[in-house]
């Protein structure tokens, strides 16, 4: 574990995370994100990385890379969850060996022990060099982002993800579901309900059928998991309802179970013919399978870390990240952020005691892979 070498690094991580946290960076606001995007700008300009604007708030990082050489890709996004205001009843302090605040653990202290990563190669980059792209919509599914991810790992040796560990193992993440949302509008015929109503085909009843279909296509056993999370419809209790809309979330751990579930929605057909029905959305992030190439790179940090002293597993996880979306392409290794717990929860900290050891873990990964 860490020893009282430690110390003044972890006061100067702190000074770092406290600028970023002291940014609410809400996905809604792209200005605020941006913000935190300059702060990150500056860092690494002071250590002579190129860098880049992309289309739609994007930002890429080049720390040593060369023309015809792969990098070190590392994925990190600069919004939360928190809406503006969120410091005033979560403010930053520190309880023992816990830092709270809005956005440490998920996931501006990744940031941060990614630049202290940097700073100790002292511009020793690995062959290739690394490259860091900075999302500013991931809270959110990364709609903007996406495409600039996908070509930077298809140009990459590998992926690194400093989302935060697992909270409370401080496992590595190896594998992540795919995640999906779907709404579904029924359109039937408005009738009075008392004087005409089999004149009105109900959009609400046709719904109703289809929410106890939907959720029969789960497969927990395999990792495929539905909620009908939403439910919005009718225009009176006296009408007959002629419009209702469902949301569902789809998880899932392989991609064969998305197109599954994807093709049985797109399938529904309501038993009232009058009944039309409207699907919108689909799979938003694919399933980051759990692959040889992964585990290779897991294999590699779980020796690092016995040799730095400590000890590390890893999980797949239900939540998804942007490794879903270069884990086909390129080897991908997640949860390589600060340890803590409480990601999207006003419990949300980093483990102080913890998080030095495991920027000796990312440096060495940087320095090695």
């Amino acid at each position: 574990m860490s020893s009282s070498a430690d110390h003044p690094e972890l006061n100067a991580m702190l000074h770092d995370l406290r600028t970023l946290v002291e940014i609410e960076s809400p996905s809604s606001d792209l200005a605020a994100i941006s913000r935190v995007m300059d702060v990150m700008e500056q860092w690494a300009r002071d250590l002579g990385a190129e860098t880049h604007a992309l289309p739609g708030g994007t930002r890429l990082f080049n720390f040593g890379t060369v023309y015809d050489e792969k990098p070190i890709l590392v994925l990190t996004h600069a919004d939360t969850v928190w809406p503006h205001g969120t410091l005033a009843t979560m403010p930053w302090r520190q309880e023992g060996d816990r830092l709270y605040g809005p956005g440490t653990y998920d996931m501006k202290a990744g940031i941060v022990g990614l630049y202290h990563a940097l700073r100790t190669l002292r511009h020793r980059w690995p062959a290739g060099g690394v490259q860091v792209l900075v999302s500013p919509d991931e809270e959110t599914g990364s709609a903007s982002s996406r495409a600039h991810i996908e070509a930077a790992a298809r140009n990459a040796r590998a992926v690194l993800v400093v989302e935060p560990p697992v909270a409370d193992s401080h496992h590595l993440k190896t594998g992540r579901k795919g995640t999906g949302h779907f709404s579904l509008h029924f359109h039937g015929v408005a009738s009075h309900a008392g004087n005409k109503p089999e004149e009105g085909a109900s959009a609400i009843t046709a719904a109703a059928k289809a929410v106890l279909a939907v959720q029969a296509l789960a497969r927990p056993e395999v990792g495929t998991t539905i909620s009908v999370g939403l439910i919005r419809g009718g225009s009176a209790v006296n009408v007959v309802p002629a419009e209702c809309v469902l949301d569902l979330d789809l998880r899932v751990a392989t991609l064969a179970e998305a197109e599954r579930v994807t093709a049985a929605v797109q399938a529904l057909t309501p038993d009232d013919p009058r009944v039309t029905l409207t699907i919108r959305g689909g799979l938003n992030r694919p399933p980051f399978e759990q692959g040889e190439d992964t585990m290779r790179l897991f294999g590699q940090a779980r020796a690092i870390a016995q040799e730095l002293g400590f000890t590390v597993g890893h999980e797949f996880v239900g939540g998804g990240s942007d490794g879903n979306f270069t884990a086909s392409l390129s080897p991908t290794l997640d949860g390589l952020g600060a340890p803590g717990d409480g990601a999207h929860a006003s419990h949300e900290h980093v483990r102080l005691d913890r998080w030095p050891d495991h920027v000796r873990l990312l440096t060495r990964l940087l320095q090695e892979i």
